[in-house]
């Protein structure tokens, strides 16, 4: 099996990049060879997601690319894993026989026993080089959903070298209406923190400065092993690892978020002063359609609290228009909600309706334009609210690591403790002298536009 080639496509969150690294780890080990470029690979793996129409589609999309590269001849094995395999295998067999072998979500650590599997059986004559074996006979490996975590693997990171995700939990039992994350990925299960610590270690080692912590609900950690939320715990204990700079903490349910874990980030150097806070709507009425277990006052509070206790604080949140049964009047609450309150950043998504979840069935389904012009209407205002806040900070100097450089330009893309990877805005800087990818830089923002901020770097970074 040397010199095999592997490339592994992942799709949707972040989590499941985590499950990407993992297996790529588990396969680099066995000896496979790991390549960017699909036209090279003898093997092709696509981590799907399933979370909503538009991510099922892409994962589809992505499936049936390498499907024509396999009929093509250049592909040997294809196998799918991640969220839309659990959820759909029977389908995807069927509809795309030139799938090998298909992997739930609980079976990552599995990834090099379903290669090997198919290898054999393509060796062996089972089955043809295209289509493989009839449907019924390939590997379909899906454990229970709910069954023990798979230990924490040595990870091949993908992504920039100096930041990288550590996934600290899986699974949720919030229930929201509209989501089908639970049906997928099961209860909310805790990594153990020793696990987590050491994976923490070896990026550290690696070079990696930068830890964004990540999970379906990451403010609950701990409740599950511990018996007590853990993640102030975890914080304090991440902050010790030599090389790590920055610590960034992603999806808070708002009404987990605890006295003792706000304290923890205002006085923890290493933590950024960023939280992400998804709160979906502002109407109670929604609110409680969805399931959420919040109020318009109790956002408030939280959010009042977060800024009293942290001033410069950046809170992102994202936001669902359209759910069913939202009139003009819940969303003119939601729109004064965001007015008011002025959110640092802001994702706005239309409701997709998720077959098998309480918000299918429900009546008073919203039509497809008005879901649509009530997120338009909310990003320019939200493109508002963030050149506002950006024009606050000209003058001001920033920590920001460096992310790579503009062509042609002596103009570097950087990033401040205000911007998560990938979702948020960047600072772009001019700098004297050169510079690498992931350098901890200090820069004085000198203008801005709506989502990004301009400026130049005044010296390397010291606190």
């Amino acid at each position: 099996m040397n010199n095999l080639k592997i490339y592994l496509q992942s799709l949707g969150c972040d989590k499941n990049l985590v499950d990407s690294e993992m297996m790529l780890g588990i396969l680099s080990k066995e000896g496979f060879e790991i390549t960017d470029d699909e036209n090279e690979a003898d093997i092709a793996v696509i981590n799907t997601c399933s979370f909503i129409h538009d991510a099922k589609q892409e994962s589809v999309n992505a499936i049936l690319e390498m499907a024509d590269l396999k009929d093509a001849g250049s592909l040997k094995v294809l196998l799918v894993c991640g969220c839309l395999a659990q959820r759909y295998s029977d389908e995807l067999l069927e509809e795309i026989p030139q799938i090998d072998a298909i992997l739930g979500t609980m079976a990552t650590d599995r990834i090099a026993e379903a290669v090997r599997n198919v290898l054999k059986e393509s060796e062996t004559g089972a089955g043809s080089t295209k289509n493989g074996t009839p449907k019924d006979d390939k590997p379909v490996i899906l454990p229970d959903i709910d069954s023990p975590l798979p230990a924490y693997q040595k990870r091949f990171l993908t992504g920039a070298g100096h930041t990288a995700y550590l996934k600290i939990a899986e699974g949720c039992d919030k229930h929201c209406t509209y989501c089908a994350i639970p049906s997928m990925r099961g209860k909310y299960r805790s990594y153990p923190m020793e696990s987590l610590l050491r994976d923490a270690e070896s990026l550290a080692q690696a070079g990696v400065r930068e830890l964004i912590l990540v999970a379906q609900e990451s403010t609950l950690y701990g409740v599950d092993l511990y018996q007590k939320k853990m993640l102030p715990d975890l914080l304090h204990r991440l902050c010790g690892i030599d090389g790590i700079e920055w610590i960034r903490i992603l999806y808070c349910y708002p009404e987990e978020i605890t006295d003792e874990l706000i304290e923890t980030i205002a006085t923890e150097k290493k933590i950024c002063h960023y939280l992400d806070v998804p709160i979906q709507h502002a109407s109670d009425v929604i609110l409680k359609r969805m399931g959420r277990k919040t109020s318009n006052a109790k956002l408030r509070e939280i959010i009042a609290k977060l800024r009293d206790r942290i001033p410069d604080i950046c809170i992102r949140t994202t936001l669902i228009t359209g759910f069913p049964g939202e009139t003009d009047e819940d969303f003119a609450i939601l729109k004064s909600f965001v007015e008011e309150v002025r959110f640092d950043r802001l994702g706005v998504f239309t409701y997709s309706m998720e077959e098998g979840t309480p918000a299918a069935e429900m009546p008073d389904q919203v039509d497809e334009e008005i879901k649509e012009a009530r997120r338009d209407e909310l990003m320019l205002l939200q493109q508002e609210i963030s050149y506002e806040k950006a024009e606050d900070l000209i003058g001001e100097t920033l920590a920001a690591f460096v992310e790579g450089k503009l062509p042609d330009e002596d103009v570097y893309v950087a990033r401040t403790y205000r911007d998560a990877p990938d979702v948020d805005g960047y600072f772009f800087v001019s700098c004297e002298y050169e510079l690498n990818s992931g350098d901890l830089v200090s820069a004085e923002v000198t203008d801005c536009n709506e989502y990004d901020l301009i400026g130049a770097v005044v010296n390397e970074f010291s606190e």
